[in-house]
């Protein structure tokens, strides 16, 4: 578990993500230890689904993927984030993130994304954080300069069409 100020960053195993994909609010509540769930705290329950099932055949280091964020003072499930799988062999990871919108605003986001970063580059084989947000002016662009990342290219996506990509890369050491 990755803890920040205000929010844990609960590793998403096998049996919450099974709770997820079936809809189970009663069965993660209780894996989570009692959390309440904010309203559209989940905006890509595809992804979900896709990380069941990818976990459910392959043996992962649960900490690469997908997290559950709680907001602490709350006791809510507020959001996801993660990476996109572990460190590839150029030593690049991505993240994602995504926050329910009646805590949008407040920072969280960044917090939560500040949080994959720093567990990232704790890690010697990670050189690069990359990040994706769409084409166009937005909070998570905003998020991403925020936390140092540079704007590299716009690219398009089959499923989300024009995209722009991030990158932040491991300063180096002294």
């Amino acid at each position: 578990m990755l803890q920040t100020d205000r929010l844990y960053l609960v590793p998403a195993n096998l049996p919450m993500l099974e709770a997820i994909a079936k809809e189970d609010w009663a069965a993660l509540s209780t894996l989570l230890g009692g959390v309440d769930m904010a309203e559209h705290w989940l905006h890509f329950p595809e992804a979900m689904i896709w990380m069941r099932d990818f976990l459910r055949e392959h043996e992962v280091d649960i900490n690469w993927w997908n997290y559950l964020i709680v907001h602490r003072a709350d006791i809510r499930l507020i959001g996801t984030c993660g990476y996109k799988g572990t460190p590839g062999i150029g030593g690049e990871v991505e993240i994602g993130y995504e926050i329910a919108e009646s805590y949008q605003g407040n920072g969280l986001a960044t917090e939560a994304a500040r949080a994959l970063v720093e567990y990232a580059f704790a890690h010697e084989a990670v050189k690069v954080v990359l990040a994706h947000t769409l084409a166009e002016k937005n909070a998570s662009n905003s998020l991403l300069q925020k936390l140092g990342f540079q704007f590299i290219a716009e690219h398009i996506d089959i499923e989300d069409g024009k995209i722009w990509e991030w990158r932040l890369e491991r300063t180096p050491s002294v």
